[in-house]
């Protein structure tokens, strides 16, 4: 396929806005695929890090009590 210009390239013989459409909805959907895998793990360690304290302060607080018995 050859163009004699960028402007009929970007025309396509008239189905240009379709093509590149297109091609913007897959580009679209190809970040979001990597991004919120990306998103879902930050959001998984900040989980567990919190899960992590409230557990050592537990278990200093259960330490603290067993102590002062």
């Amino acid at each position: 396929m050859q163009f004699d210009s960028l402007a009929d390239f970007m025309a396509m013989g008239g189905h240009g806005y379709y093509v590149w459409s297109v091609y913007a909805i897959g580009l679209a959907v190809l970040v979001i695929n990597l991004m919120v895998p990306l998103l879902g793990e930050r959001q998984l360690i900040a989980q567990a890090q919190k899960l992590r304290i409230r557990e050592l302060k537990r278990a200093q607080a259960e330490a603290e009590s067993g102590q002062q018995k």
